[in-house]
Parts: structure tokens; C-alpha cells; sequence
């Protein structure tokens, strides 16, 4: 159990490990990696997956002549394999001021993306892929390149130990790059409240799809932010910025609702138009289910 310490358990339980790790983590689409893996590769190679025939031209390797099919049509053919590769993935986790928000059962954001990535980056490397980390607020706050060593795993690990949430997001210029630094065909994980211009963050996503990446994005919300169910006057404090402001809840509570809902359908619509796995996290479910259905999807 690749960087499976003790005290690595605060963020990737044994139990929940020992169940999980039994699905593997697939990619959608062809992908791009060093060496051989479990996933599908744009390029041709030798695996036993036979892909297609092609004429043979000289300086072919000639172990590679299908001499059945000579022996019917007189002409030399070529199989060709799918090549299997091992994946880069890489977790975008917000660390902003608003990932501090705690549910009633007292877990933050943030603490959700931090298991869950934790989890998540045990099982690629497990199963021989490579993994990257990039924190942001308003700058990139930690950019761990992607790769697949127990050390490195480790290092992974000591950085989501000390996330804190601090300042505003800067989100679509963060997605922007990264989608430009990864040249390679990547799995992308972006865990987020995604507070900010959908237009805009619909920008990235249709950068990412662009670049040819598969993007996943786990939206993080509380059931108290969409409810919006507060029975007595409220003071409302930005956790980004010093704003607040004290309102009766009752009075806007129907047109909050309608904002809210509005504003999660139009990025629902814009993941589906790019082609983006959307993932709606109320951070009141329990980390295991939501990676369970996620893990099983993916590995069929």
C-alpha cells in the first residue's frame, strides 16, 4: 500500500481504502503516459487488444505480419495493438475563504476535498498512474507536478494536511493555465464551490475539452446554502472579503432560491455541453459514497 502511513490515516481511512481501492479509476477517451498502464493510448503499440490491419510498408518489424490473412489474399498485412498506458491526473483543490464554510456536522469544504483527494490520489498510485496537486485562493498557492512514488505521495499528503482557507478565488485564470502547462492528455480533478462568473468558468471547461483533457469537477455546496432554510434575522459575512450584512432571511428567501437554482443549472448545462463529469457534493453526504458512485461509473 503505496505511502500508507499511520499518519496518513487523519486523511485516508484504512476501511474506506480497503473498499475503494478494489474499483479502478478510468479515463474517459484516450490518454497520454510514460508507460504501461491500464488505460487506453492514442498511439499504437503491442498489447494483446487488437485495434486494426494496415498495409505493410518496408521497414516494418515483419513479426508483426498476420500470415493468415497472406495466406488468403496474397498481400502482406500489419496488425496493429491499442497501446495501454499509465494516466496524469491532477486535483485542483480551492482553498479560498469560502472552502471554510462547515455544514452542521462540522466538516468544511475544504476537509472534504482534502479526503477525497487524498483517497483518490492512494488509488492512482496504486494502480501505477501519476498524480499532481495544485492549490489556489487568489494565487497558486502549491503546484506539485504529477508522479507516481510513494514519496511523492507523501508529499501530496503533508500539503493537504496544511491547506487552510484564506482570501478570494481566482479560479478562471488558474483553470485557464493549467489548461495551457498540461501538454499532455490529462484526468482533472477540480474541487470547488465555483463561486464566480459561470460564463466565464465555462471558458475553461471548453479550454480544457480544447486541450483534449477529461475534466471532473466535484461542486461543493452545503444544503444550507441552497435551502437557504434560516428562521430569524441573519448576519451574512463574505468569507472571501470583510462584507456582511444583517437581513431577514424569510423576505429573499424565494428569490435566493431562484438565483441559486438558476445559477447550478446554467453550469450543469455548460458541463454537459463540453462534455465536462459534473459532480453536485453537498458536503452533508459522506466522502465514501459520493467517490463510490463515482469510482464505479468510471470503472465500467
Amino acid at each position: 500500500m503505496a505511502g500508507a502511513t499511520n499518519d496518513n490515516f487523519e486523511l485516508v481511512e484504512p476501511e474506506v481504502l480497503a473498499k475503494l481501492s478494489k474499483l479502478s479509476i478510468r479515463a474517459r477517451g484516450l490518454v497520454e503516459g510514460s508507460f504501461s498502464g491500464i488505460h487506453k493510448s492514442p498511439h499504437r503499440g503491442s498489447s494483446i487488444e487488437f485495434a486494426q490491419y494496415r498495409k505493410y510498408v518496408p521497414g516494418d518489424d515483419v513479426n508483426n505480419i498476420d500470415w493468415r490473412v497472406y495466406a488468403k489474399t496474397d498481400r502482406f498485412y500489419i496488425k496493429e495493438f491499442e497501446a495501454d498506458t499509465n494516466l496524469r491526473c491532477y486535483f485542483v483543490i480551492d482553498c479560498s475563504g469560502s472552502m471554510g464554510f462547515k455544514a452542521l456536522n462540522g466538516i468544511s469544504k475544504l476537509d472534504y476535498a482534502r479526503k477525497s483527494v487524498a483517497l483518490l490520489s492512494q488509488i492512482f498510485v496504486q494502480q501505477s498512474d501519476t498524480v499532481g496537486l495544485q492549490c489556489f485562493s487568489d494565487t497558486l498557492v502549491h503546484d506539485i507536478p504529477a508522479r507516481g512514488s510513494a514519496k511523492h505521495l507523501g508529499n501530496i499528503f503533508t500539503v493537504l494536511r496544511e491547506l487552510t482557507p484564506s482570501g478570494e478565488t481566482n479560479i478562471v485564470k488558474i483553470l485557464h493555465d493549467l489548461a495551457e502547462k498540461i501538454h499532455r492528455r490529462a484526468l482533472i480533478f477540480v474541487f470547488s464551490d465555483f463561486f464566480t462568473d459561470v460564463e466565464k468558468l465555462l471558458d475553461c471547461f471548453q479550454h480544457m475539452k480544447h486541450r483534449k483533457h477529461d475534466l471532473a469537477i466535484f461542486h461543493m455546496l452545503s444544503e444550507q446554502e441552497v435551502e437557504f432554510e434560516f428562521d430569524r434575522a441573519v448576519r451574512f459575512m463574505d468569507m472571501e472579503s470583510n462584507f456582511s450584512i444583517v437581513t431577514e432571511p424569510a423576505l429573499i428567501r424565494k428569490d435566493y432560491q431562484r438565483e441559486i437554482k438558476s445559477y447550478m443549472k446554467r453550469i450543469q448545462e455548460g458541463c454537459r455541453e463540453y462534455h465536462v463529469d459534473y459532480r453536485k457534493i453537498f458536503i452533508e453526504t459522506p466522502y465514501d459514497k459520493i467517490l463510490t458512485e463515482f469510482l464505479l461509473e468510471r470503472s465500467r
